[in-house]
């Protein structure tokens, strides 16, 4: 039985996973210490796993579904127990977002899907909420496994535009910030991800003060995601949606090329060099 140090998850694809962690390495004999010796996972990093003390990175799952010979089912728990780190207001929308063939996104700070680790959990930490540092590490892992969508096959189709102040606004290190700009610059060479910036002399537009996602399924449907400080709204409405589809149409227009967008930014990671 799985000792949890917190009752939170019980119930949860979390908590499922953390017990599944245990079954599978007690059903196959091995000890702490041999499966840490197998997967080249620190033992005690292990046992937190199995406690459900810490969430993992995707690659973990993919060590240990080796070494059980599981078939991809601890990386699907992990999928389903990602959304559990999340509130519950953000959970449809990942979910949709997990299976979307086309999406459409408008930021005013560096987005989850673009940004590094260490990014991330900066970022993270300076939320209003304070979170224990293992809660950080299981936000950060989470935030960063919704990056595993775009290396789907087929990947979807990511056309992203940055409000110019989320690369004027550096990292508390010139090195955080230069590798967080190297990655946003990394990512347009994707053949599936077009990347557009917004610059400030393009002036008041529609979706000044929050951040917009739309989405579109392979049957058609599609929906937007409204996003402002501590709070967000999910649109399945029809017509809200082709709303918020011509705001974002608009925004686009007035946007950089994609080819001047990308000039722009390899600029910035030239002159962001520590």
């Amino acid at each position: 039985m799985v000792e949890k140090n917190s009752e939170e998850y019980e119930g949860s694809a979390r908590w499922v996973l953390a017990c599944e962690l245990q079954r599978l390495r007690e059903e196959s004999g091995k000890s702490l210490a041999q499966l840490a010796e197998e997967t080249n996972y620190d033992r005690t990093y292990l046992h937190r796993l199995e406690t459900g003390e810490r969430f993992s990175k995707l690659p973990v799952m993919e060590a240990l579904d080796r070494a059980y010979a599981t078939g991809g089912l601890l990386m699907r728990l992990w999928g389903l127990a990602r959304l559990d780190v999340f509130k519950d207001k953000y959970r449809e929308f990942m979910r949709l977002e997990a299976k979307a063939t086309i999406m459409q996104k408008y930021a005013t700070v560096v987005p989850g899907l673009l940004q590094t680790e260490e990014f991330a959990r900066e970022a993270m930490a300076l939320a209003p909420a304070s979170a224990s540092p293992d809660e950080l590490e299981a936000n950060v892992v989470a935030r960063l496994g919704r990056q595993e969508l775009l290396h789907r096959s087929p990947p979807p189709d990511v056309r992203i535009i940055l409000d110019e102040s989320a690369l004027r606004r550096p990292a508390s290190t010139p090195e955080i910030w230069h590798d967080q700009l190297t990655r946003i610059v990394s990512a347009t060479e994707a053949p599936h991800m077009t990347i557009q910036v917004i610059p400030f002399s393009a002036g008041l537009h529609g979706l000044m003060g929050g951040s917009l996602s739309l989405l579109w399924m392979a049957d058609g449907s599609s929906v937007a995601y409204v996003e402002g400080n501590n709070s967000g709204d999910l649109i399945e409405e029809a017509r809200e949606v082709a709303r918020y589809r011509l705001t974002y149409d608009r925004l686009r227009d007035a946007a950089l090329s994609p080819h001047d967008s990308a000039v722009f930014m390899r600029q910035l990671v030239e002159d962001s060099r520590p």
